[in-house]
């Protein structure tokens, strides 16, 4: 099965390989479980029974790897892993094993896609199966879901993908692994990974995805060759943290000397295209948000500048600004000023969710609070103030540009 000593961060090998079917609950993000012998997959109950029974064993575990976020697993459907009762024949041989996880949860937000779906799959797939050789056994694997992430699920399996909600046959399985191994927000710790693997290994298989596979034209930037190329991400002004002097704010970044490209992304973006542009850029700028996760297509050693509202630092670092490091990144961040807001104008400069976001926030993150900070809040940027951090954008990415082109 798995090389001993491959395997860091779950506990199956040793003290519980004797055990045909077992479970490691220590951590606080995910669960995982093994079915250590020839199973049988029923996908209408989402049941693995095993073929030769040994003795009474009967688990169920969620496959997602937010354990400790009970409003969300309560929509993530359990998987049971049993010993009896007997088996259903099998219909479809598989040699490899299967890797069975979610892809429900808050799936279909781009950063959850990946902090909580292929990052975590990736710190799988390379703790438990080096030799890349195992099924893709998913749950809530909606088409749009398949066909947006196409090209990491096939770099990452080279068989079919076993759809539980779709498959009507029984399959067998050598061995099965349930769940998805998670080290904490946009991260992966080396002290887990077999040879030391990391993020930067991550955004090699971004790589091998979009680039190696998929050769593309370059973007059409023949006249702006002397000029670093800004991605600008823009927000829509629905949906919160909407700069509302976007126009003024990109003239400021082309008379600082970007050429600016403007990207909107929605959930019909497609991630080859996203790949292009902006493994194709030199810096990258846009307010706190799900879309500053294509940062992941940045080039080691170049720009990205994270706009913080008010009551959201401790989100910017833990989401984009570990991360950004971890990739060899520029990062900057810009905190923006009580007068950027427009929570002042909505509460007053004197109140407390505007003075002083972390009392206001106390000890949690309530769906209220996160409402005024993430949706309630628009910006007004300082541009004689923002203009300093352009010009030092400028200069780190003009530095790369003459470095890496």
């Amino acid at each position: 099965m798995v090389a001993a000593g491959k395997y860091k961060d779950v506990k199956v090998m040793g003290q519980h390989m004797a055990k045909q079917i077992s479970c490691d609950r220590s951590h606080q993000r995910y669960d995982m479980c093994t079915v250590n012998a020839t199973t049988v997959l029923e996908p209408t109950t989402s049941t693995f029974f095993l073929v030769e029974p040994t003795q009474a064993l009967m688990e169920k575990v969620r496959p997602y790897p937010r354990k400790w976020e009970t409003s969300v697993m309560g929509r993530i459907k359990e998987v049971r892993l049993t010993s009896g009762p007997p088996s259903p024949s099998c219909q479809v041989h598989h040699s490899a094993p299967a890797l069975v996880f979610s892809a429900g949860g808050y799936t279909g937000n781009v950063f959850h896609d990946f902090n909580d779906g292929f990052i975590p799959l990736y710190i799988t797939v390379n703790s438990i199966f080096p030799d890349g050789n195992y099924v893709l056994v998913i749950h809530s694997s909606r088409r749009w879901w398949e066909s947006k992430y196409a090209d990491l699920l096939h770099t990452l399996s080279k068989h079919p993908i076993v759809n539980l909600e779709k498959a009507n046959a029984t399959h067998c399985f050598p061995y099965a692994h349930v769940g998805l191994i998670s080290h904490g927000f946009m991260t992966i710790d080396p002290t887990l990974m077999p040879s030391s693997i990391n993020l930067t290994h991550f955004r090699g298989f971004l790589d091998a995805a979009y680039a190696q596979n998929h050769p593309f034209p370059s973007p059409n930037i023949s006249k702006q060759k002397a000029r670093p190329r800004l991605v600008l991400v823009t927000r829509s002004g629905g949906a919160g943290r909407h700069i509302l002097n976007q126009g003024d704010l990109n003239n400021a970044a082309e008379e600082v000397g970007f050429h600016v490209i403007l990207f909107h992304p929605t959930p019909t973006t497609s991630l080859r295209e996203a790949y292009a542009l902006i493994n194709s850029s030199h810096a990258m700028m846009g307010v706190h948000g799900a879309a500053l996760t294509h940062s992941l297509f940045l080039r080691p050693g170049s720009v990205l500048m994270q706009v913080v509202p008010l009551g959201l630092a401790w989100a910017a670092e833990t989401c984009f600004g570990n991360s950004s490091r971890e990739l060899g990144l520029e990062y900057m961040e810009y905190k923006i000023g009580e007068k950027e807001s427009t929570l002042a104008d909505k509460y007053g400069n004197d109140d407390i969710m505007v003075k002083d976001p972390v009392r206001a926030q106390g000890k949690g993150w309530s769906t209220k609070i996160m409402d005024v900070y993430l949706k309630e809040q628009n910006i007004t940027l300082d541009l004689v103030r923002f203009r300093r951090h352009l010009e030092e954008a400028y200069n780190k990415a003009s530095k790369f540009l003459q470095n890496k082109g």
